[in-house]
């Protein structure tokens, strides 16, 4: 009798613990199963989306930014048709297969999905976010500006030193050189700290 209760404990601590969410062997998925989920980009997307969540979001927002996203705008300026062209296959088929697999919890009726703690196993497959990429290319495309710059002035100094322009014929062609060099060393050392 009490091996029989012994046994109905540790049974009933199993199920807490499922019921709990920890994973057991049913909440695994293999490689092929998470590449096979994560090759189409909205799923990627909504799981990027749901990274930064830790309560239920409305189906709506996640549709939103997932559509912002693939018009590089902002959500205040999509159109209805970017928006519902994003929507209704999210509704019908990108969010149901992610909860299938068991990483969002999708309340169709409800429009509610949540993450579960077994997306945080998809993540290192996962490229950074969609606002990080733009961030970088912003930044990659001032820096350019400032080498666009840099060879301008430099290219002027050089121009008016060959003319003997006024501002420039105080520069001996050695000065010369090293303002030039100068100003691409500090826009470097710049771009590198930055």
């Amino acid at each position: 009798m009490n091996a029989e209760h012994i046994s109905s404990e540790e049974q009933g601590e199993q199920e807490m613990t499922d019921a709990d969410g920890s994973p057991d062997e049913g909440d695994s998925l293999s490689k092929d199963e998470i590449f096979h989920l994560l090759q189409n980009e909205r799923r990627r997307l909504v799981l990027r989306y749901l990274r930064g969540t830790d309560e239920p979001v409305r189906m709506r927002d996640v549709a939103e930014q997932v559509a912002a996203w693939e018009h590089d705008t902002t959500v205040e300026e999509l159109t209805s048709k970017q928006r519902q062209r994003v929507y209704i296959p999210l509704y019908q088929s990108h969010l149901s297969k992610l909860d299938e697999a068991g990483l969002i919890e999708y309340q169709k009726n409800r429009g509610i999905v949540e993450r579960k703690s077994l997306a945080d196993r998809v993540d290192q497959y996962l490229q950074d976010s969609p606002d990080t990429d733009s961030t970088d290319e912003r930044s990659d495309e001032s820096w350019d500006d400032y080498y666009i710059g840099s060879t301008v002035v430099g290219f002027a100094l050089l121009l008016g030193a060959v003319l003997e322009l006024p501002f420039t014929s105080f520069l001996s062609g050695v000065t010369l050189s090293a303002l030039i060099l100068l100003l691409f060393t500090v826009s470097t050392i710049r771009r590198i700290l930055d």
